[in-house]
């Protein structure tokens, strides 16, 4: 891939070198080729870019900005994105081997989330609140305030695409923004930032990019004093902690963490429909998403059928160098993720599941990551593969016989971040969307996500809504003010 990439943090505008000498690697998955060179941060380098970030969301030509002047901004970055879009969407491919086919799409999409969060700069409004103090005689409005410095925290998964789910909002609600992406794709945030400040015209200082491990440089990060808001998107017990750190901290925090989401196909399903959906939940991205349709529902009528088509789709699923657009799949982002993977493999077995297909490295693909598209039987679930996010290429089937029982299932674990209904009764899927304990629910899809509609968890998948005018919220705070019109003080010693 040629020369190895040197990086600096992004702090203040520019590019700017760690106080500490050591770096971390960043290698193609495909083939572990390093390719890029990234700092190491530090304490002090997290105290810089908040610093930064600080006298940013002070400042005149940042603080002082008109919502429509925002909204200008916001539009000017959706017009950099789409001009950018191939280099970046290289760039994530490069990082974490997700499939270039679907990064482009990722990139060539980006630009509208922050349009659209410029449209609600042109929109937002204050109000008017008709209190009835003082027999009517006192004036109440009520304004919405960025909330100011958030630090943010993301994971390797869909790098541009989750920071863009913090980011555009944040920037619409006028705050500044300290962002520590995953030490394994840290070049695409970096390059990232240049371009929305040389090019965008992103005043210095308003996003700055530390790079770095989850400790020192993440916890410094979220439990920094001058931090107002903690937006995090990755596992739920890192999630914990962070919540933690911001709970002392008494700042709010927007968690999307981890899911275990079921997609439930009933007997009436148009099945070749409902195989392109489950394969999408949990094939595509190699599995590497938090919403994959891992725990695979299937009715008791349907599921020999069922299990004989999804093994024949599995094996025909074209694995590959990501780079090349016929590639469907593949490798896994990095060994210690591969490990996990085939760790979870063996246990589910151990604990009575039949391997019906992959759960191997082929042996005619470079790198130690590649592992084939991998599908589960004879699961239960009570089972550790059926309660835990493994984050790869492996779909746990189970079977049902009812409505009752199959919500009872989907409903039974920690998770509650997405689900799937394939029914061509539109009443049982209404029934089920109802019943459901997940954010978001897909009626005959899998994995399609909007920017004006939000996106979230239940339960042990999160706190707080990313998208739509929800995720616009998350980064606003509420202030009400009383003005009186009667020209005399009430008694001092009554409230009202």
């Amino acid at each position: 891939m040629g020369e190895l990439e040197t990086y600096s943090h992004f702090i203040d505008g520019q590019y700017v070198d760690s106080e500490s000498d050591d770096r971390g690697e960043v290698s193609y998955p495909y083939n572990d080729e390093v390719w890029a060179s990234v700092p190491l941060g530090t304490t002090g380098d997290v105290d810089s870019a908040v610093e930064a970030s600080r006298n940013a969301f002070e400042s005149e030509e940042w603080g002082d900005l008109l919502p429509s002047e925002r909204a200008d901004l916001l539009e000017n970055i959706g017009d950099v994105i789409d001009k950018h879009a191939g280099e970046l969407a290289e760039m994530e491919t490069r990082q974490n081997g997700k499939l270039i086919r679907e990064m482009r799409g990722q990139m060539q999409a980006l630009g509208d989330w922050y349009r659209y969060y410029g449209a609600q700069c042109r929109t937002m409004e204050d109000k008017v609140v008709p209190v009835e103090n003082k027999n009517g005689e006192m004036f109440n409005y009520v304004v919405q305030e960025p909330r100011g410095v958030v630090g943010a925290v993301t994971p390797w998964n869909s790098p541009l695409l989750l920071t863009t789910f913090k980011l555009a909002p944040a920037l619409a609600a006028g705050c500044t923004f300290v962002h520590k992406p995953s030490m394994y794709t840290p070049v695409s945030a970096l390059r990232f930032a240049e371009l929305l400040h040389e090019e965008a015209g992103l005043p210095a200082g308003v996003y700055n990019v530390v790079t770095g491990e989850g400790r020192p440089t993440g916890s410094s990060l979220v439990s920094h004093e001058d931090i107002d808001k903690v937006a995090f998107t990755g596992s739920t017990q890192v999630g914990r902690e962070i919540g933690k750190q911001a709970g002392e901290s008494l700042i709010p925090a927007s968690l999307e963490l981890g899911g275990k989401s079921p997609n439930i196909v009933f007997p009436d399903a148009n099945l070749n429909n409902a195989i392109n959906g489950v394969i999408k939940g949990i094939f595509a991205a190699t599995g590497q998403t938090c919403l994959a349709g891992s725990r695979v529902f299937v009715h008791d009528d349907i599921s020999e059928e069922f299990v004989d088509k999804f093994t024949e789709r599995a094996a025909a699923v074209e694995l590959g160098d990501p780079m090349d657009p016929e590639t469907e799949m593949g490798p896994v982002a990095f060994k210690d993720q591969w490990e996990t993977d085939m760790e979870y493999i063996e246990l589910a077995q151990e604990e009575g599941a039949t391997l019906q297909f992959g759960g191997r490295q082929p042996e005619d693909l470079p790198g130690e990551c590649f592992l084939e598209p991998t599908i589960l039987t004879d699961v239960e679930n009570g089972m550790t593969v059926a309660q835990e996010e493994i984050f790869g290429p492996v779909a746990s089937v189970l079977t049902f016989s009812s409505e009752d029982e199959v919500i009872s299932q989907a409903n039974g674990s920690q998770f509650g971040l997405a689900a799937g209904i394939w029914t061509e009764d539109m009443r049982r899927a209404h029934r089920l969307a109802s019943e459901l304990e997940a954010g978001t629910i897909w009626i005959n899809e899998y994995r399609t996500l909007a920017y004006n509609s939000p996106f979230g968890g239940y339960k042990d998948s999160g706190l707080g809504r990313e998208n739509g005018t929800e995720g616009l919220e998350e980064y606003l705070q509420t202030k009400s003010v009383y003005k009186d019109l009667s020209g005399e003080v009430s008694d001092p010693f009554k409230l009202g």
